[in-house]
């Protein structure tokens, strides 16, 4: 048998990485299932297969390097040519590999490379049909809760989609046997459906968490207030503390995104809105205030104490 460096097409210096490679591409090639009644083509993945599992034993390898044994494991002996002719016929076996392979196993990369095809037995089986691709638009609401979906697939199939409680923008769900028939004999490829989740007026998402900008009047601000709020599954009642900056944040317990363990909350940020007219009493009041009863609201980091 030649050297099998040469016989994979790499240098001595080869990484397993690269060995690997090189057996995937020759051997799609030369495997029997590709090339039937090609008697060459066999006796070329015999000599690919024996010099696949040669270089791929780290201690195997080392003893070739060293000259140790032949391209076929035999030991050297004085005045043997490890190239030359006379030595056992090269051989190939699907079965698992010992240890000091690492645990590599060649059913792995013939699964890889004819997909679902099987070894054995001189039977084979098609491999599935073609996944379908789609692109699924849900609202804010519907990704927070979850819940059915109908879509109409690229192939008009009708599918209802269980949308998942708290679905991202991006994530995929695989429907398995939905997506284009297969083979005869052979099952259908799945649905892969990417979920596009549409923004909100009102809401944003903060992990578990919805975000909602609350408008407030400066009397609600100042005196306090209970008033009603939006959340994903209805409106409630809020308690407006007295005397409450914008920016404030009040929890709303329970009214975020379902999780696995609970649920988040809903998070209220007050925003104190003025009123869109000049108010001559309120100008009044700001003006005396501001002359009786100042404060400060900026510290020495903002460079000044007013």
């Amino acid at each position: 048998m030649r050297d099998p460096y040469q016989v994979l097409g790499l240098t001595k210096g080869a990484s397993t990485a690269e060995i690997k490679k090189a057996y995937r591409t020759l051997a799609k090639k030369y495997h029997p299932d590709t090339s039937k009644d090609d008697d060459e083509a066999a006796q070329k993945f015999a000599e690919i297969s024996t010099a696949h599992d040669l270089l791929i034993d780290e201690e195997k390898r080392g003893r070739f390097d060293r000259g140790e044994i032949d391209a076929e494991g035999n030991p050297t002996h004085s005045g043997f040519n490890p190239f030359g002719s006379g030595g056992r016929g090269a051989r190939w076996s699907t079965q698992s590999s010992g240890p000091n392979q690492g645990g590599f196993n060649p059913d792995d990369i013939f699964s890889e490379i004819f997909g679902s095809m099987r070894q054995g037995g001189g039977r084979s089986r098609p491999a599935t049909g073609p996944d379908v691709n789609y692109q699924l638009k849900v609202t804010f609401v519907e990704a927070a809760k979850g819940g059915l979906k109908r879509v109409t697939m690229p192939n008009g199939k009708t599918l209802d989609v269980n949308i998942p409680a708290g679905v991202l923008d991006g994530q995929q769900i695989r429907l398995r046997g939905q997506g284009g028939a297969g083979p005869p004999g052979a099952p259908s490829g799945d649905a892969l459906i990417t979920i596009e989740v549409g923004t909100h007026p009102l809401f944003s998402r903060d992990g578990n968490d919805i975000r909602l900008e609350l408008p407030i009047t400066l009397y609600e601000a100042v005196l306090g207030a209970k008033i009603r709020v939006p959340t994903i599954s209805g409106s409630v009642g809020l308690k407006i503390p007295p005397n409450s900056s914008s920016g404030k944040t009040l929890r709303l317990n329970g009214k975020g995104v379902a999780g696995k363990d609970k649920a988040g909350d809903q998070l209220v940020v007050l925003r104190i809105v003025l009123p869109d007219d000049a108010d001559e009493a309120m100008t009044t009041l700001a003006e005396d205030m501001t002359e009786h009863r100042p404060y400060s609201v900026r510290g020495p980091q903002f460079g000044n104490n007013s």
